[in-house]
Order: C-alpha cells, then sequence, then structure tokens
C-alpha cells in the first residue's frame, strides 16, 4: 500500500486518536493540518467516490462554518462542482479526519472500520 495520508486539525480529539491509532498499528502516514492545507478538489473527488458519492458524508456537519454558511439548506442545491469548491477552499468544512491511500478513503475516525480497511 502507498503511504497513506491524513487529514488532521490538531484541537481535534477525534484526530489524535486516529493518529495514535496508525502510529499504534506501525502504518506509515503523512499527517497535514486540514485547515491550511484543505484536501485538493482531485483528493476530495477520490473520497466522494469511496463514500459512495454521498457529498454530505465530506462535510462536517457539526462544524461552525457548515452552520454559519447554512450549508445544511444550501447542500442539496449545490452541485457536486460547487460542494467541491467549497471544501477545497475551507478545510474547517471537511469531515475529519480525512484519510486516503491507495485504495482507501475514509472520513471519521471509526477503529473497527479503519482496522478493515487498512489490514
Amino acid at each position: 500500500m502507498s503511504t497513506l495520508k491524513v487529514y488532521t486539525y490538531a484541537n481535534c480529539d477525534t484526530c489524535r486518536r486516529a493518529v495514535k491509532w496508525l502510529r499504534a498499528a506501525g502504518l506509515a502516514f503523512e499527517e497535514k493540518p486540514i485547515r491550511e492545507t484543505p484536501p485538493t478538489t482531485a483528493e476530495l473527488k477520490t473520497m466522494l467516490a469511496a463514500q459512495d458519492g454521498v457529498l454530505r458524508k465530506l462535510f462536517n456537519t457539526s462544524g461552525k462554518d457548515y452552520r454559519d454558511q447554512q450549508l445544511g439548506e444550501k447542500l442539496p442545491g449545490l452541485t457536486e462542482a460547487q460542494a467541491l469548491t467549497l471544501l477545497a477552499g475551507n478545510g474547517n468544512l471537511v469531515k475529519r479526519p480525512f484519510l486516503l491511500g491507495s485504495g482507501v478513503g475514509l472520513v471519521g475516525f471509526d477503529e473497527k472500520v479503519w482496522a478493515a480497511a487498512l489490514k
């Protein structure tokens, strides 16, 4: 498997648990700060495919930016391109941790799901 890339936010407990789990599992990964360097549109498209095309799964729906922009109401009316542009331009909107690797795309951290996907 190619090196995994995981986008995290330093103040996110779930992100810290995910990174700790990756280290304990002995997996090589590159950690990127999601606010400073959000996933690219190409990476978001890859993740979208891994999430069965469900755009909402890519969004941090509990975040302040999501609420402030009223994306709960707006998201159904956005095109895929518009939604991906929003995400690529604002890492706060992206659900985290956001992990991409060869043939794997995971958002959020569920130890059982990650263990099954990364074995």
